[in-house]
């Protein structure tokens, strides 16, 4: 039985301590703040209730993987799944709507024909054929095996563009997929949407991106009842029945190094806490800064990355009830000076007062540094989402903003990582979850496969397969 010291309670660091004490080991979660749940966040006021990090879960069947292994109880036991359909409503500058149905690639294709005109589902439908070629050229590197000693091959783009001529420079952005090969603004808008809400400027974004809006429309948007934090809740109490110990308010300020490895962790009161193993899932760019570790893979290419983006979350609290043919996402894109802004608007009685009320989260994609992302640019965003709920501004109560800044002073930096993409010379890549200090593995969406919830979750499973089977682990089955 080996001694294993985790660094924060994230999901992607509860998935792994999770899974190394159902294989034996002694393991203890040291977290900074008085909560677990990393970006999986919570604010409640006056019996609203809202998350402040994701709203919907992907590839649910991460979560359900981890709670098979870990326990008798699957998922589905300990938390209510609710597939969201449509998936998405897109309103367009020029005022199209349409409704994205959960998880129909005839549906969708029928959908963008009736409301973009004939033709356009096609070229969606065609465009998602191309994206199905990355995912599965990619799906298992950069999703179910440790990163590889030599990423080298997923530096090179694995989308199959259309041939662009002679003439013609190649297709390396996603911004240029789009332009090419949909045409249309209002499916560029569409693809564009995707990106962004992983954190990704189309216009620098791979090509490899496509992947996204694939994941997203094969697989489907699930909501979990209550909130993405009972999520986060039903993770932690798994992790407690499994005897992973949680010590709060102590922040790990330097990993112990010792011959060469990883011995443990010194804790800002001084005391220093001896393990065989420690995972981090900790911001490696925060570790960085604070000079917990040093040097090497991973690491190095932070500072090779394009500008980090982050996330200005809006928490609305509405009087009156949502109307009956509300959908749950709505997507409104950018109008004049109006930013793009997704809309959630569960119809959830845990996140209300009573039935006379609403809760309604507003996001926007930023890029991170200096910039106008206080009261002012929330109006802007309310006004957008005014265009998704009827009679938004009659109806609000208060609001409550989140800023970049408020993920700094959370998790260390400001910037929302998104997930591990293919392409652009590696710059998309995060750390591996093997660190250049032996004993020491990252674990969390700034480590291998990324950014996300489910990413987040394959990172824990990952990082116990490498402590558990060593150097013949070959990644999931």
């Amino acid at each position: 039985m080996a001694r294993i010291v985790v660094i924060g309670a994230g999901l992607g660091a509860m998935a792994a301590a999770a899974r190394l004490a159902v294989a034996g080991h002694a393991v203890t979660v040291y977290e900074k703040t008085s909560t677990y749940g990393g970006a999986v966040g919570r604010f409640e006021r006056d019996g609203f209730a809202f998350d402040t990090g994701p709203g919907l879960l992907h590839l649910p069947a991460v979560y359900r993987d981890l709670f098979v292994k870990t326990g008798k109880e699957p998922l589905e036991e300990c938390v209510a799944l609710t597939q969201v359909d449509p998936a998405a409503r897109h309103v367009f500058a020029d005022g199209t709507r349409v409704d994205l149905p959960n998880a129909s690639r005839a549906g969708t294709v029928a959908a963008l024909d009736a409301a973009l005109g004939a033709g356009a589902g096609e070229r969606w439908g065609d465009f998602l054929v191309r994206a199905r070629e990355a995912w599965d050229r990619t799906r298992r590197p950069l999703l179910e095996e440790p990163q590889p000693a030599d990423p080298a091959p997923l530096a090179r783009e694995p989308y199959p563009a259309l041939k662009a001529g002679l003439l013609r420079r190649p297709t390396t952005t996603l911004a240029q997929v789009g332009a090419r090969e949909l045409r249309d603004p209002r499916l560029v808008a569409l693809l564009d949407s995707y990106a962004w809400s992983y954190g990704f400027d189309p216009a620098t974004a791979p090509a490899s991106a496509a992947v996204l809006p694939y994941m997203e429309q094969t697989f489907g948007s699930w909501y979990v009842a209550g909130g993405l934090r009972a999520l986060a809740d039903a993770v932690y109490e798994r992790c407690r029945k499994r005897r992973v110990e949680f010590v709060f308010d102590a922040p790990v300020v330097e990993v112990v190094e010792k011959d060469g490895r990883a011995a443990g962790v010194r804790l800002a009161g001084g005391e220093t806490v001896e393990a065989d193993h420690v995972v981090s899932g900790a911001p490696v760019p925060a570790l960085r800064r604070d000079q917990v570790v040093a040097g090497g893979r991973g690491g190095d290419r932070l500072g090779d990355q394009a500008p980090g983006t982050g996330r200005v979350t809006v928490c609305l609290a509405l009087r009156g009830a949502r109307e009956a043919d509300a959908v749950h996402r709505t997507v409104v894109h950018a109008s004049a000076d109006l930013p793009t802004v997704t809309v959630l608007r569960p119809d959830d009685p845990a996140l209300r007062p009573d039935g006379a009320y609403e809760s309604v989260t507003v996001t926007a994609t930023v890029r991170t540094g200096p910039g106008p992302y206080g009261e002012s640019f929330a109006g802007r965003m309310v006004e957008a989402a005014g265009r998704a709920v009827p009679g938004l501004a009659d109806r609000l109560l208060w609001r409550h903003v989140r800023t970049p800044d408020d993920t700094l002073h959370d998790t260390g930096v400001a910037e929302v990582p998104g997930p591990a993409l293919a392409g652009a010379g590696g710059r998309y890549l995060p750390a591996a979850n093997v660190s250049p200090l032996t004993g020491l593995h990252f674990a969390g969406g700034w480590a291998h496969p990324g950014g996300g919830l489910a990413h987040a979750g394959m990172s824990g499973a990952l990082v116990a397969g490498l402590i558990v089977e060593g150097a013949d682990f070959r990644g999931s089955q």
